[in-house]
């Protein structure tokens, strides 16, 4: 898994992007059986549309088997961006896990009934 860590209106301190990689790497168990697998975070400060005080976004970008992945959150401390974006992106995965395994299970059930099917009529 390829990370790539981008700061926007801050300095991306090595504690930051330390958290950023610890939380994204929770993420690789989704990906187990594929080797290339790219991760864009964009981290970053966003006060010119609010009155007072800071907000700070995090977006994540994940791009594996030719499907795209994207989630992005907006809250007043720049961490709980992170948690909150991170859970969003593995809310999405396993989403598209369970459907993916839905699907598989349900052809295997039309192909047992198709076969049930042929044996009763001999």
């Amino acid at each position: 898994m390829k990370i790539n860590i981008k700061g926007t209106n801050i300095s991306l301190t090595p504690s930051i992007s330390e958290y950023v990689e610890k939380k994204v790497n929770m993420l690789e168990k989704f990906f187990h059986n594929i080797d290339e697998v790219l991760v864009n975070v964009e981290v970053g400060k966003t006060t010119k549309h609010h009155k007072s005080g800071d907000f700070f976004r995090a977006e994540i970008q994940v791009i594996a088997n030719g499907q795209t992945y994207y989630a992005v959150s907006e809250t007043e401390d720049l961490y709980a961006s992170i948690d909150k974006v991170k859970d969003d992106i593995a809310q999405e995965l396993s989403s598209k896990k369970r459907k993916t395994m839905r699907l598989f299970r349900r052809g295997g059930a039309k192909i047992k009934e198709l076969l049930r099917g042929l044996r009763g009529q001999k």
